[in-house]
């Protein structure tokens, strides 16, 4: 088995720490190595590092070398820039199907993600990886612990084996009362975004839905191959869209494996509060703290700080600025992004 790791955003929900020049899944934000090193130890135990493969944009091509010195440089699939995992994975999928068998079992996972059991996240691997041989796009779906607003939903359908369903449809970010219902009904899952296809099988899905990103993809690697500077040029011609719109809302041939092993995307400040260690308070220090009447707090900073009478904010310290704000509203950190880069401070992001 092969695994893909995308690792090109920019992490825009944790600025002011996740920057251009060191986005998030290069930063040690739950302990004390980046969150691509910890998605790349866990694989290990059931892939090798020599079929470990990175995709990611030009730009950070020399972070994820620095972060995974154990794979080789050809194992990095580069990106000219990000434009969305269908054609991330068109591009990658043109690459390793040079490289490799069809029938080879392939994963997708992104590099940002917590897991907090790795023996059942394992053996959800190797079932996915059966599973795949059968021809199916297989998809993670995370058992909800809440009715969480902020993610997509996998409706399961029939059991197809133990441990695995077909899947009904895909369903967006619901409000608050559709989720409810969504847990109620018992079948709906969180869409985790990791996937297990083989390279047959995954060519066969873009060959059907999403041809055109197929036929470039194998443009961009051939022009690569020849030296050609129209490579650039060509990647960005590709539809910008999900991968879940393009092929696997539209597939028949999908399947669902639940799995319950404590995962969160860690898509926000809050998000990370809620995994973080606390005191008898509920307060988080990064760096060390102390609160005087303030309870429930999160403090990423690189410096000793004292709370005094808050409650339930999250204050981020970057090189260059700092963020206050409640926690409930840390989603809107993205907006914060978009109006720096629309002003005179695109040099903070």
């Amino acid at each position: 088995m092969i695994a893909l790791i995308m690792a090109g955003g920019v992490g825009a929900r944790f600025w002011p720490a996740s920057t251009r020049a060191f986005p998030k899944q290069f930063l040690p934000i739950l302990g004390d190595k980046s969150m691509i090193r910890v998605t790349f130890e866990r694989l290990l135990p059931l892939v090798e590092a020599r079929d470990i493969y990175v995709v990611t944009s030009s730009d950070q091509v020399h972070l994820v070398m620095e972060h995974l010195k154990e794979i080789p440089r050809e194992n990095i699939i580069v990106e000219p820039a990000g434009m969305n995992t269908a054609p991330c994975l068109a591009l990658s999928l043109a690459y390793l199907a040079r490289r490799y068998p069809a029938q080879t079992p392939m994963l997708v996972l992104p590099a940002d993600h917590y897991i907090r059991d790795t023996d059942a996240y394992l053996q959800s691997l190797e079932l996915a990886r059966e599973v795949a041989a059968k021809r199916l796009l297989v998809t993670f779906g995370i058992k909800p612990t809440y009715p969480a607003t902020g993610y997509g939903y996998i409706q399961a359908g029939e059991e197809l084996e133990p441990g695995v369903c077909s899947v009904q449809q895909f369903k967006e970010k619901p409000d608050l009362q559709t989720a409810l219902s969504f847990l109620e009904q018992g079948n709906f899952y969180w869409n985790s975004g990791m996937f297990c296809w083989t390279i047959e099988t995954l060519n066969l899905a873009f060959d059907e839905h999403l041809p055109e990103a197929l036929s470039l993809a194998e443009a961009v690697t051939e022009a690569r191959e020849r030296g050609d500077a129209s490579q650039d040029e060509l990647y960005f011609q590709m539809p910008r869209v999900p991968i879940d719109i393009a092929i696997m809302e539209k597939a028949a041939n999908r399947a669902v494996i639940p799995v319950d092993y404590g995962w969160s995307d860690v898509g926000s400040w809050e998000a990370l509060a809620n995994l973080s260690p606390k005191d008898e308070d509920g307060n988080s220090f990064k760096s060390g703290g102390l609160g005087l009447n303030s309870k429930d707090n999160y403090v990423h900073t690189g410096k000793f700080t004292a709370l005094i009478d808050v409650e339930e904010l999250c204050i981020v310290e970057g090189e260059n600025a700092i963020l206050i704000c409640p926690k409930k509203s840390s989603e809107a950190v993205k907006k914060i992004v978009d109006l720096l880069k629309s002003g005179k401070h695109d040099k903070l992001l």
